[in-house]
């Protein structure tokens, strides 16, 4: 499912991801990378927010889920990941919404650890 989203993205834009620990979020991210840019890249940035992946187009992928106020995420300067130079992949958005726009994919993981996965995909409006 990310390898054939992954050759439909083009720059600008925003694949949002969602899931419990464990979901993998950052395993979808990275074969989106994989897709794109035929590497083995890939890993959580949780520590460090943000990775950028060079290639054609370029991949930054961001993880908010250690951001715990819009200050938090306004401190870090995270917005010009989303300059639209890139596609951008970002987990644990919703712990700073406000940074991503209104158009987007949004990708809810259910399930985590040994579960069976179920991946519901929303495009982006129109």
């Amino acid at each position: 499912m990310a390898a054939e989203l992954a050759v439909t993205l083009r720059p600008g834009e925003v694949v949002a991801l969602d899931g419990p620990l464990g979901a993998g979020k950052t395993a979808f991210a990275r074969a989106i990378v994989r897709a794109r840019h035929d590497r083995d890249e890939g890993s959580s940035p949780t520590f460090t927010f943000r990775h950028r992946y060079d290639g054609d187009p370029p991949i930054e992928h961001l993880d908010f889920y250690r951001i715990e106020s819009a200050r938090d995420a306004l401190e870090l300067g995270l917005e010009d990941a989303f300059a639209g130079d890139a596609v951008t992949l970002v987990e644990w958005w919703r712990n700073a919404a406000f940074l991503l726009p209104a158009r987007r994919w949004e990708i809810e993981i259910e399930g985590a650890g040994d579960e069976p996965r179920r991946v519901r995909m929303v495009p982006p409006a129109p």
